[in-house]
């Protein structure tokens, strides 16, 4: 009865191995392929330089990205202040007009300069009668009020911009104390 070709196959090199005069590999068999093994260190080596590489460039153009993105901002908010510029010349071109008319102008300038700021996210703050916050306030005196609860603020000497998480300044304030 005839062998299966993979039972001539193996019982073949079972016999050759035994025949081999070392007992290792007969001399007509095929040698094993090798294991699969790692590709070269030059192949991992040039891998490496093309990752270093490609972060080099990726951090490039991140740069020079946040440097366009920084420069179209500064031109946008320049932009903003043009027109309050532009009152302020026609101001002090009407310098010899009405005092009046000339308050009223420079009112609307600050007014304009206000709106921009409140627009790129920094609100004006100067409330009276509030209670002292740390976070919006900064302290520059102390008065003595019979009438006002400790710690309200009685008097705004310079006003504040932003809130407490994005603030330009504080609002600079007088606050009250108990008489002594």
């Amino acid at each position: 009865m005839p062998r299966d070709s993979a039972d001539v196959h193996s019982a073949d090199l079972d016999e050759a191995a035994r025949k081999a005069p070392d007992g290792g590999q007969a001399p007509n068999e095929v040698a094993p392929d090798p294991p699969a093994s790692d590709p070269p260190a030059q192949d991992w080596e040039d891998r490496a330089r093309r990752a270093a590489a490609d972060l080099d460039n990726l951090r490039k153009r991140h740069a020079r990205e946040l440097e366009q993105a920084g420069a179209a901002e500064r031109a946008e908010v320049a932009a903003g202040w043009l027109p309050v510029i532009d009152n302020l010349e026609l101001a002090l071109a009407h310098a010899d007009a009405d005092p009046a008319t000339i308050v009223e102008g420079i009112r609307a300038v600050r007014d304009q300069a206000v709106s921009i700021l409140a627009r790129l996210g920094y609100e004006r703050h100067d409330e009276l009668g509030v209670p002292f916050d740390p976070t919006q306030h900064e302290v520059l005196s102390v008065l003595d009020e019979p009438e006002v609860p400790p710690g309200t603020v009685v008097q705004v000497l310079r006003p504040g911009y932003g809130d407490a998480d994005r603030q330009l300044r504080p609002v600079a304030v007088a606050v009250s104390r108990k008489p002594e």
